[in-house]
């Protein structure tokens, strides 16, 4: 590594600062789309059309959200260390499961508990192995191939990633324990921007940079997200 490129630290910290403003969107669009759709249903009397709605649309926003982070993650590995394909999809699978069950399963679940609800637990990738693995082996394959076709494309994915994570957690805590939870907002509030900010960097950006061989070289135009 010359003395002109900056270490993987330090490029991971600028990737970090990059995306703040993709993860900042992703969660206040999400958190208001869901407390307009809950104002509507409260309007329509229709609450519990949209109690029993929340769960089938959490199994549509979990898978997706699964997708795109192995895109994400993929794409930002293959993006710095292009040299093994099968690293590249082991990374893209670990990221994606494993990171976010954390962020639309566990936290979400943690968060609930905390806030003194009784909380179900439901683990898709236990009682749906079939979809959830579908999913991110699809995100893995357009991973490998976004880099050379769309320009910042680890940047859009990861903007798009964590509104459908955002979304995915919210879903979670009112269809297994939190059905009202425009009532506890600042907690709900506080509980999605963890679930979603931590596991989402950590797998778009952290975990695949931390991965990629020691040699690996940022220039400047890749600081700027090019």
């Amino acid at each position: 590594m010359t003395s002109s490129s900056p270490s993987k630290f330090t490029y991971t910290m600028v990737e970090l600062a990059h995306h703040l403003p993709y993860s900042v969107s992703g969660v206040l669009v999400s958190v208001i789309i869901m407390g307009l759709l809950t104002f509507l249903a409260q309007i329509m009397g229709a609450q519990q059309q949209l109690a029993d709605s929340s769960e089938n649309l959490f199994h549509i926003f979990h898978p997706a959200h699964i997708l795109f982070s192995a895109v994400a993650t993929t794409a930002m590995f293959w993006k710095h260390d292009n040299k093994s394909v099968l690293k590249a999809i082991v990374i893209g699978f670990i990221g994606s499961l494993g990171i976010c069950g954390v962020s639309d399963i566990l936290i979400p679940l943690a968060g609930g508990m905390a806030l003194g609800y009784k909380m179900h637990v439901h683990v898709c990738l236990l009682e749906e192995p079939w979809l959830i693995i579908s999913f991110a082996m699809v995100g893995v394959l357009a991973g490998l191939m976004v880099t050379k076709t769309f320009e910042k494309s680890t940047q859009y994915s990861h903007g798009v990633h964590v509104f459908l994570s955002s979304t995915a957690s919210l879903l979670y805590l009112i269809s297994f324990g939190v059905a009202n939870w425009m009532q506890a907002i600042a907690g709900v509030f506080f509980v999605t921007v963890i679930a979603v900010m931590l596991p989402c960097c950590l797998s778009d950006i952290v975990f695949p940079l931390v991965c990629t061989h020691r040699y690996c070289r940022h220039g400047r135009g890749s600081a700027k997200g090019e």
